[in-house]
């Protein structure tokens, strides 16, 4: 692969809590959660610290940075739409649609990396795009495929079109545009984030074609994955809502390690499991509260490192 992965970075949160700011246009959270605010942060800290705890059973260096609770950063626990690694040590940092997640771009975690020997040569900031109002949430509105250089986008508030080109101009990937919808309350909405419709692993991608509603779009991302061989392993509306998506493969030497929520692993069946266990080893960890109260799964806690 042309990149290697070196580690990951994961965010412990100080002040996790449903963010109604992300609410307005992110129908994976509940709406009806009503729990304490204690308690959920106790319960997404448990959440968190359990998939640390895998990830780093499977062989792979955890970065695990401590939110300092100096601003009001109830989503920092997905530092995925914010900032993206990439080969020659560049990074990129990306603007991002609800206010209080712009807070979450913390300078400290620069130092923290230089201490954990991850240093950085080039930064690309796209975040006065915010004054415009547009946004790119890193890869929440864009999944990589790094190894055949794509960037599989669906467009939505919190992905813009421009944005994505330049991006995609920068990186040297080749953008594949499209747009997918889910169903809440009868109406067909615009997914806020491709990562929760789409994951792709290193030989199959898991994708769900039936929320690309225009079949052209359909079409041109089945075509664009069997050009790069992958085996496309479909999940349903009804799967997407549960994360089944939001899956992220972390390669460690010659193995493959694909992980997800237990939700996402209990909604998937004997065929789904049988074809990904072909190409990756499944790990999954319960991450109730975060999914509830956040709206994002486990995908969107791990920011890949490369080399």
């Amino acid at each position: 692969m042309p990149n290697n992965l070196h580690s990951v970075l994961m965010i412990r949160p100080s002040s996790f809590r449903h963010n109604h700011e992300t609410a307005k246009n992110n129908y994976f959270q509940n709406q009806n959660f009503n729990l304490n605010n204690n308690i959920v942060l106790k319960n997404a800290l448990l959440e968190f610290d359990n998939l640390v705890s895998k990830i780093k059973d499977c062989g792979i260096n955890v970065n695990v940075f401590h939110d300092d609770n100096k601003e009001d950063t109830p989503d920092s626990i997905f530092p995925n739409n914010w900032i993206t690694f990439h080969e020659n040590k560049r990074i990129a940092i990306y603007p991002m649609y609800a206010k209080n997640r712009r807070l979450e771009r913390n300078e400290d975690l620069f130092k923290f990396l230089e201490k954990n020997k991850i240093f950085i040569n080039e930064i690309m900031d796209y975040t006065s795009a915010e004054n415009k109002g547009l946004f790119l949430e890193g890869t929440g509105s864009m999944v990589f495929d790094r190894l055949n250089k794509k960037a599989y986008c669906s467009i939505s508030e919190r992905t813009n079109e421009h944005l994505i080109y330049e991006f995609c101009n920068d990186f040297e990937y080749m953008p594949i545009v499209f747009n997918s919808f889910h169903t809440h309350k009868n109406e067909r909405k615009p997914i806020y984030h491709t990562n929760v419709m789409m994951c792709n692993g290193t030989h199959y991608s898991v994708i769900c074609l039936d929320a690309i509603d225009d079949q052209a779009e359909m079409k041109k991302v089945v075509e664009s994955l069997e050009d790069d061989n992958k085996e496309i392993i479909t999940i349903s509306e009804e799967q997407l809502k549960l994360f089944a998506g939001n899956m992220i493969e972390l390669r460690k030497n010659k193995n493959s390690f694909l992980f997800m929520s237990e939700t996402a692993y209990l909604s998937l069946e004997g065929n789904q499991l049988k074809r990904l266990k072909a190409h990756s080893e499944l790990i999954y960890s319960s991450v109730d509260t975060i999914e509830k109260c956040g709206g994002g799964s486990v995908r969107c806690m791990i920011a890949e490192i490369f080399n």
